[in-house]
């Protein structure tokens, strides 16, 4: 099993905006000021093209797929909450709190995804949950440890407890759950995806500890990282508002791996913790202020890692 790899999907939009939809509980999304809505959508292309660019010129195989405009998608561009795949050739496809986000799921990118040589062997399908209320957002919400099979999963409106361990036991992974947690107006509110404020990667995960506001569901998550050599760099809240835990490690050319993260995200780190990711791996950022912004997403988001087969 692999814990990284070279493919990425990714989204490219056409409708971006800030989701009204969402942010009932994503509290990352703002309306930007001294942006134009008719150009937020120009602004959040452009910061996408870039970052497709600097990630290709490391090596990464980035298959971008164009959203379509006869939906009202203006997330489309973070697929990583209603797909994922795996290495036996299986997909996932997984219920969505927002309505218009359902839309973003489309047939076509498994065709795209086979036609480019890959091998889809079965689709499991949890959407029918939205029926009952009930959502887990993908590695939004599940953040897999593919070598050592555990799925870390911070429950919120947006990740549903039974239907992460039913997840658990179909992919054969072992939960570890949890509750993060974020002050937003003096309260400690459910921050919406584990995304957000942890990352794993093959030799450390970036996680931010204060979050978990519970001492065992803390200790938990640290005893089942360092069983599996992981070290553990902690990161703040400020820094998570920054996006500093929305990040995912790529492989690029030669095998080689790297941290893609946002230019706010790597901004906002000291340098003792840029020094502890750098003697994993090097950084890759890339500016995507608007798209935070409006999108309350960042750099991990965008991505959706295929780990198929290929034919």
């Amino acid at each position: 099993m692999k814990q990284t790899t070279n493919t990425i999907l990714m989204i490219r939009p056409i409708g971006f905006r800030m989701n009204e939809q969402t942010a009932v509980n994503n509290y990352y999304q703002k309306v930007l000021d001294n942006v134009l809505p008719s150009t937020v959508n120009a602004k959040a292309q452009q910061e996408f093209d870039n970052y497709v660019e600097k990630l290709r010129s490391y090596g990464v195989n980035v298959i971008v797929v164009s959203d379509t405009d006869d939906s009202d998608t203006p997330d489309s561009i973070f697929p990583n909450n209603w797909i994922s795949f795996h290495q036996d050739g299986t997909v996932a496809l997984y219920p969505m709190f927002a309505e218009n986000r359902r839309l973003e799921r489309r047939e076509d990118i498994l065709e795209t995804l086979e036609e480019q040589g890959f091998l889809i062997e079965n689709v499991v399908d949890y959407t029918s949950a939205e029926e009952e209320q009930v959502f887990l957002e993908g590695t939004g919400s599940l953040l897999l440890d593919r070598v050592n099979k555990k799925a870390y999963c911070a429950l919120s409106p947006r990740a549903d407890e039974e239907l992460f361990i039913e997840f658990c036991e179909d992919f054969e992974y072992t939960p570890v759950v949890f509750t993060a947690n974020q002050t937003v107006n003096d309260e400690r509110k459910a921050i919406y995806h584990t995304n957000v404020m942890m990352c794993l990667a093959e030799t450390f995960a970036v996680i931010c500890l204060a979050s978990i506001d519970d001492k065992k569901e803390r200790k938990n998550v640290i005893k089942h990282l360092k069983e599996d050599g992981k070290e553990v760099i902690d990161i703040s809240e400020a820094q998570v508002n920054n996006f500093a835990g929305n990040m995912l490690q790529v492989r690029g050319e030669d095998d080689e791996r790297f941290l893609v993260m946002s230019q706010a995200a790597y901004d906002c780190l000291t340098k003792e913790q840029v020094n502890k990711i750098e003697k994993h791996c090097k950084i890759i950022s890339s500016s995507l202020d608007v798209i935070e912004g409006c999108g309350g997403g960042s750099a991990r988001c965008m991505m959706a890692e295929v780990f198929l087969p290929k034919q």
